[in-house]
């Protein structure tokens, strides 16, 4: 039974006495165990980072570009390694997979950046013979905490930006999806990062608090449920960190009557059943405007029959879901929404999945005539089931999303320009999709959502992700001379 380890100081290390099977989705057998830290092991990481961090702050920008540019050739030579091993452990489809990976990639290129994206500025002469300086300056050992559901490209959001700035790295990732982080760490060290830079620590809720707690860790990035993304603000923030924590997502996609029709079916599609609904962009809400409904509706119907459900590795469109504890959550809202009277077109249940072995499988499913008390509606369920409401407007359809506790992603689809413009500027959403459904932004802009969506002030990459890793520091300068000498004990005033 392969058994995958902790990574600290540049090496791989098997500490702790607890561990949790890794599970192939598709098939159902148990592939390894993972180990998980106690705390003290978290406290041998957080000491390597500590101690690595004085040198590589000082490194030279030029080198630690060297290293980015390093890794990134290595990441773009071998992530069909990468993509196979996200596959084995989440399910998603080796396309899928090779995707997430590419959007990865993206901030990593962003960050060989990063001489441009820190300079800071001068100003000769602000006040008589006073020059003022700004510098942004790397922060310390920081944390990234990430969810089961993208584990590549959810920490490459948050360590090549942390790296190339100076700082060091512990890696949380999700114990259901060790590998991936494992994988990275040694490609770092291919790469040429001095050991201690990035490391990574294998756990469950031990290995949380015990770094969001630790006072050798200046920050904590996060991605998962809002529940525990307010847990992880709350506890890190009390701590003394600065936090970014994005959580989860009731994400509405808006369908007025001038649509293309097929386009809007195409695209709830691949944004409702992508990844098997266990993305924070995936589209669970589908608002139809008008007397459009019941064409949508049948257009989306004969393309999820169309769909085919298994083994992500043998070319099929949607994979299984990540546990059998998950299927068993997701069912029993399919169970929920039929007793509370919508209307089940497409019953996933029923789903026949090309797999071996007894895999986590529930297919394409698809709900009409929702109303916004069913728990269908309300809660993130976290699968590929794909909920209908019908409105008369597009002033009741921006109110229910206006409405909802969530603002991650939206969309709207419309061949009116006032429309989308009007959506674009009033609809209170992170995230803004115009005829597009899975809105996520290139690396050079942020990733992140508003209300219960995201707790901390600072979005994912982009400048907002360059600035929650450094601290800017203002110097004023004056050189002695004749002229500035004597006692005076007033407060400065610029001349």
């Amino acid at each position: 039974m392969n058994t995958i380890e902790h990574w600290i100081n540049g090496s791989p290390v098997k500490a702790g006495e607890r561990t949790s099977e890794v599970t192939n989705p598709a098939t159902g057998k148990v592939t390894g165990n993972v180990v998980l830290a106690r705390a003290e092991d978290v406290d041998v990481a957080v000491a390597a980072a500590k101690a690595a961090f004085p040198a590589w702050r000082d490194a030279s920008l030029a080198r630690r570009t060297q290293i980015l540019f390093a890794f990134r050739e290595l990441l773009n030579a071998r992530k069909g390694e990468l993509a196979a091993i996200i596959t084995a452990e989440h399910g998603k489809v080796l396309d899928d997979a090779l995707g997430e990976v590419s959007r990865g990639q993206e901030v990593v290129e962003f960050a060989c950046g990063i001489a441009h994206l820190i300079k800071g500025s001068y100003t000769e002469n602000a006040s008589t013979k006073v020059d003022i300086h700004s510098v942004r300056q790397a922060l310390g050992p920081v944390a990234i905490i990430s969810p089961f559901n993208f584990p590549a490209m959810v920490p490459m959001w948050f360590f090549p930006l942390a790296i190339a700035a100076g700082n060091t790295v512990i890696l949380k990732p999700s114990e259901k999806v060790p590998t991936a982080a494992i994988w990275m760490a040694e490609l770092w060290k291919e790469a040429g990062l001095p050991d201690g830079v990035f490391n990574v620590v294998q756990g469950d809720k031990v290995a949380v608090d015990s770094l969001l707690t630790h006072p050798d860790i200046m920050a904590v990035s996060f991605v998962g449920s809002t529940p525990i993304a307010q847990y992880v603000y709350k506890t890190a923030t009390a701590n003394g960190k600065r936090v970014q924590a994005l959580g989860g997502a009731k994400n509405h996609m808006i369908v007025l009557p001038d649509a293309d029709l097929d386009l809007a079916a195409d695209a709830a599609i691949n944004a409702g059943f992508g990844s098997a609904g266990e993305r924070c962009m995936a589209i669970s809400a589908l608002v139809a405007v008008g007397g459009i409904a019941d064409e949508l509706v049948g257009k989306i119907a004969q393309r999820a029959g169309e769909l085919r459900t298994g083994d992500g590795l043998r070319g099929s469109d949607m994979g299984p879901l990540v546990s059998a504890a998950h299927l068993e959550k997701v069912s029993g809202y399919v169970d929920a929404g039929e007793a509370a009277g919508a209307t089940l077109v497409v019953d996933g249940r029923n789903v026949a999945p090309d797999a071996e072995g007894s895999g986590f499988f529930l297919g394409p499913t698809l709900f009409d005539n929702v109303s916004t008390d069913m728990s269908i509606y309300t809660d993130e369920i976290f699968g590929p089931v794909l909920s209908v409401l019908r409105v008369d407007s597009f002033d009741e359809a921006l109110a229910l999303v206006n409405g909802s506790p969530y603002g991650n992603g939206t969309a709207i689809f419309t061949s009116d320009g006032g429309a989308a413009r009007r959506f674009e500027n009033e609809v209170q959403v992170g995230m803004v999709g115009i005829n597009i459904s899975v809105p996520v932004p290139m690396a050079y802009y942020s990733f992140g959502g508003w209300k219960n969506s995201l707790f901390g002030d600072t979005h994912a990459h982009g400048t907002e992700g360059v600035n929650f890793f450094t601290r800017g520091k203002a110097v004023t300068t004056r050189w002695s001379d004749p002229s500035n000498r004597g006692i005076n004990l007033g407060f400065p005033q610029n001349v």
